[in-house]
């Protein structure tokens, strides 16, 4: 059965299925973005709703922006210290603090937003984030968001090479910051995603990265920064979760378990056709705006690619010489997809304008 026969068949069993119960469950649930972004409303408003239709209404998820009950960057913090039932965020923001988050949150020379997709469903990726988030930050985890390709940046500068990033001050996150400093000498700055507009206009940085161009219209980056820098090869894909204490997790009834895990996977694929189907509306209205759009010749891009690859194998190998065979593990299988798909999916059609 396909995937969202899957989910389909697993929402009408739950409506059918659900019992009554006495009390309504109620979560609340803190985000590392604001309210009323095309994140939030994608992805934490998007799987409140299902949450609600898969319990029928047995269970109720609030969702709270970044800042209201924790801000952006404490969201997996705030929910390990009980503070909050539940957290929405991404790998991405713990790369610092253990780098085989940049594996799940992706990096440069990683899979598409397409091939991540099957991996961490069919591939056992997200199995591998759940026992690294149990097992490492006693929490449980459920992918809610997979990403198309992101904007490279949206620049003051323009930037057609590599040696176009020595000096950038660039505001981004996870892998790519780590990239782009050791690798081209850029000069990476991360805040959260509510302040990055600001920060560009007012001149705190050169260039910005933050989403796909659906995401990344509504924000408005292109009126106050006159180029708009493709491919996305810094970030091919993303990916945010979930997460909750494991006792909070266990301590639901076994359906409903079920059913949220259906909610997550559920806005997974909902989220990840509307980035696609709002992505190409944006990039034909960005064609209608006074932003300059660069695409970096293809050999370019590649040095990103194989300095993003060099970087991660060196983490895991550096993880690995200490005893922490996790990263190189987690790795190992997300390089293996990556290589099936690319020398197997030759058959598939692909759209283009050429």
């Amino acid at each position: 059965m396909k995937p969202t026969m899957k989910i389909a068949a697993l929402a009408l069993a739950s409506a059918l299925t659900v019992p009554a119960y006495a009390d309504t469950i109620e979560w609340k649930m803190t985000a590392a973005i604001g309210e009323g972004s095309f994140f939030y409303q994608n992805f934490m408003e998007r799987f409140a709703a299902n949450v609600d239709a898969m319990t029928a209404g047995g269970m109720e998820i609030q969702p709270f922006g970044a800042g209201v009950l924790a801000p952006a960057f404490k969201a997996f913090e705030v929910v390990q210290d009980g503070i909050v039932e539940a957290g929405h965020s991404t790998p991405s923001y713990l790369v610092n603090q253990d780098p085989t988050n940049a594996i799940f949150a992706s990096f440069p020379g990683g899979m598409s937003g397409e091939a991540t997709l099957h991996w961490i469903y069919e591939g056992g990726g997200e199995k591998m984030l759940q026992d690294f988030r149990r097992e490492e930050m006693g929490l449980h985890a459920m992918v809610v968001g997979i990403g198309t390709s992101e904007i490279m940046a949206h620049s003051n500068v323009k930037i057609e090479t590599t040696a176009d990033l020595e000096g950038v001050k660039y505001r981004t996150s996870g892998a790519w910051a780590a990239v782009l400093q050791e690798s081209f000498g850029g000069v990476p700055t991360v805040v959260p995603g509510n302040e990055i507009y600001t920060l560009l206009q007012r001149g705190g940085v050169d260039a910005v990265e933050w989403s796909t161009p659906g995401g990344n219209i509504s924000e408005g980056f292109h009126e106050v920064a006159p180029y708009m820098i493709m491919p996305g090869v810094h970030q091919p894909s993303f990916l945010w979760e979930v997460f909750v204490k494991q006792e909070t997790w266990d301590a639901l009834p076994e359906d409903i378990q079920a059913q949220v895990t259906a909610a997550a996977k559920l806005t997974t694929y909902e989220s990840f056709t509307h980035f696609g189907h709002e992505d190409v509306l944006a990039m034909a209205a960005f064609r209608d705006t006074n932003v300059e759009i660069i695409n970096m010749d293809p050999a370019e891009s590649e040095k990103i690619r194989v300095a993003g690859r060099d970087w991660a194998s060196a983490q895991a190998a550096e993880l690995a010489e200490g005893g922490n065979t996790r990263m190189q593990e987690v790795l190992d299988s997300y390089i293996a997809y990556q290589a099936n798909w690319a020398e197997n999916s030759g058959y598939l059609v692909r759209d283009s304008a050429n």
